[in-house]
Formats: structure tokens, sequence, C-alpha cells
């Protein structure tokens, strides 16, 4: 199997889909791999660690999609690489299937059979392959250094000839990957840390790593198979609404992690919330990609709202890319060798597996998933 990896070509994204460690793993299991020039060239791998490892590199973009039988990148594909591809082939990348639907016509168009890996579901056995996952708690980690440097008082207690200074106070919103690990740092930086989720569930996880948990009745709540936060009324919106107000306003930062898989991400914090929070105050929202948790979030911008600084900065995995990268070529790796075939040195894709039934979007010309396959349909097409 001709298995190629792609460099990407936005100037803003600097992870890369595969390292020379894994790559010299895949030549181990028998692919014939070849990778881009300059496809590791962001984060310190030079070609000819790549060709260490046993890859081929090419610089010929062009050449390697028209021969490849499985693609491995990070970004999704542009329309001018689908065409490329031959029919059959094997797409593995981010997607955003739920909003991509003209991305989704066009790969079913060329008979690409794509893998989202978005869609790998959290169950035990694929969890070292789901890289949302993986990104999120990098994602965590980056929102507290960054409010950590963007504020203009130290994260822990002090003990100065001067008197003592107070730990700074952190509310973090959403207690799934991006939120512990978050919770976890902030603890580290010696802050006092709060932290709020509609799943009761999860208290036990923040309160093991030093935070303490904000219980709110808001009735029945719950999480989805895939361990996301059920939607919620607009009632237990409201409830949460004034109990985060609260916390909020007594929050040095405030960081908000809350996302609803395929949908927008849930409004938490009000302009009024935002603006009764204390002048110098920073509040970082995670979720601004999808539609943002806070109302006055700017993707890509650094916001004032009445003296509190509102930082809605987009692929925060992104500002750690070297470990960002380790981490999603780990995910691509043990995805493939998962389903390799050691005798006929191929990736199979085994329709009655659950990883493969929940990640495999477009196979031999038709749509999979059905919420998906409606959301196509409802745009146009037609099957």
């Amino acid at each position: 199997m001709n298995v190629i990896a792609l460099r990407e070509l936005n100037t803003d994204e600097q992870r890369v889909p595969l390292v020379p460690a894994d790559a010299a793993k895949m030549v181990e299991m028998g692919a014939q791999l070849q990778v881009e020039a300059g496809i590791g060239t962001d984060i310190g791998h030079a070609d000819a660690a790549y060709t260490e490892a046993g890859a081929t590199v090419v610089a010929d973009r062009a050449a390697l999609l028209g021969a490849a039988d499985l693609v491995l990148r990070l970004s999704k594909p542009q329309s001018e690489d689908i065409a490329l591809m031959k029919q059959g082939a094997i797409h593995v990348s981010y997607l955003d299937p739920f909003n991509e639907t003209g991305l989704v016509k066009e790969l079913k168009a060329a008979g690409i059979s794509a893998i989202s890996m978005e869609m790998i579901p959290r169950t035990t056995l694929a969890q070292k392959m789901d890289a949302l996952s993986s990104q999120a708690n990098l994602g965590g980690y980056v929102a507290v250094i960054l409010a950590a440097e963007r504020m203009n008082r130290i994260f822990p207690m002090m003990m100065t000839p001067s008197g003592t200074i107070p730990p700074a106070k952190v509310f973090i919103i959403g207690a799934g990957v991006a939120g512990l690990q978050a919770i976890a740092t902030a603890k580290r930086l010696g802050a006092r840390v709060e932290a709020f989720d509609t799943r009761p569930v999860v208290a036990e996880q923040v309160e093991s790593l030093g935070g303490r948990f904000v219980k709110v009745d808001l009735g029945e709540t719950g999480q989805t198979k895939d361990g996301y936060a059920k939607a919620l009324t607009p009632e237990q919106l409201e409830i949460q609404r004034q109990t985060m107000a609260k916390h909020a306003a007594g929050a040095d930062v405030v960081i908000t992690t809350a996302q609803l898989f395929g949908r927008p991400a849930p409004r938490i914090l009000t302009r009024d919330m935002v603006e009764a929070m204390k002048p110098g105050s920073i509040v970082i929202d995670m979720a601004v990609e999808s539609g943002g948790n806070v109302e006055g979030s700017q993707l890509g911008e650094e916001v004032d709202i009445n003296g509190v600084r509102v930082i809605g900065l987009g692929n925060l995995p992104g500002r750690v890319a070297a470990d960002a990268s380790l981490m999603y070529s780990s995910n691509l790796f043990n995805l493939v060798e998962q389903f390799w075939d050691k005798e006929a040195k191929e990736m199979k894709l085994n329709l009655e597996d659950e990883i493969i039934d929940g990640c495999l979007i477009i196979h031999e010309g038709a749509i999979r998933n059905e919420t998906i396959k409606s959301l196509v349909e409802g745009n146009g097409d037609e099957q």
C-alpha cells in the first residue's frame, strides 16, 4: 500500500501529521511511505530525518496524491487535492463533516473513502487514536499559560517581606479533557481553582486534581454515549448562568471549554456577566472556533469588555506544535496499525468494527453516517 503524508499549506498551522519516529514504524510494518518535502520543517524535523526513517521524500504534491492508496494529513483537503486523488483511495484527517457538507459531497463524488479524526469513538480501545482528546488536552494547558501571561498579577500565593500576595482565582467551565487539564495546570501554578460542569459525574475528577467542584441543581442532566455533555433546556441554562455570573465575578481568570459535538457551542457567559467581572480579569473562550461560549469573543482576537480581556484565539494546540504533532502523529499511526493487514501490507477497512463504523464517513460512494447524510441531502445532494 502506497501511504503518503502531506505537509500543511496553511502558514498559520505549524502542526504536522507525521513525525519521523512514527514514519519509521509505518515503514517497518511494510508501508511504502512517501512524505511531502518540508513536512516537518516547522517543528524542526528536516527531510533527512524522514529519509533515515525509511520514507521517500517527494516534492511533487500532485504526483504524491495521484499515486496514494492512503492519505494521512492534519487539515481537511482542498478541492484541488481531492481532484488529484484516485477513486477508492482512503483519506484520513480532520473533516468537520457536520459543518463541511460541501466537502463531504466532493469526497463522495470522487469515490474517496474518508475517515474523520473527529469521529473516532470515545471508547477504551480507541483512546490511543482519539485526536480530539489528545489535542484538547494540550489546548487546556495552553489556555492557562496564555491567561497567566496576559494577567497583570501572579497565580501562586507568595509570602514576601512586604506582605502576603493571595493566590489568583481561576474558574473553569467544563470539565472534559480540556477543562481537566486546565484545572491541573492552574493548580500547578498555584491558583485557587473552581470548576463547573453540567455532569455531576465529573465532580470526583475535578476534586482529585485539587479543584473545587461548583454544584448546581439543574435537575436531570448527563452525558452522551461518547462522553459529551447533553444540551440543556432554556430553564437549565438560565439557572447555570446565574451560578456562572456569581463565580465569574469573583474570578481573576475564567476559562470556558463547553462544546456540543456537531453543533454550535452553547452561550454561557453573556456580555453583562463579563462586564460584571473585575477590571483586569481574563476570559479565555476555548470554544470560539465553534461559535463561542462568551458573548463578545471573536475568533483570532483579544477584546476589551469593560476592562476585562476576552481572548478568543483559535488553534491553541498549535501553540505547542511540537508536542501536538507528536500526539496527533501517534493517533494516526495507532489507527493505521489497528487495521493493518501484515500479510497483505495494507490498511483494511473492517466495516463491522465499531471504530471504523464510527469514523468512516464515506465509503464506496455512499455517506455512511445517517446524521451527516441527512445534512448533506438537506443541502441539495441526491443519492
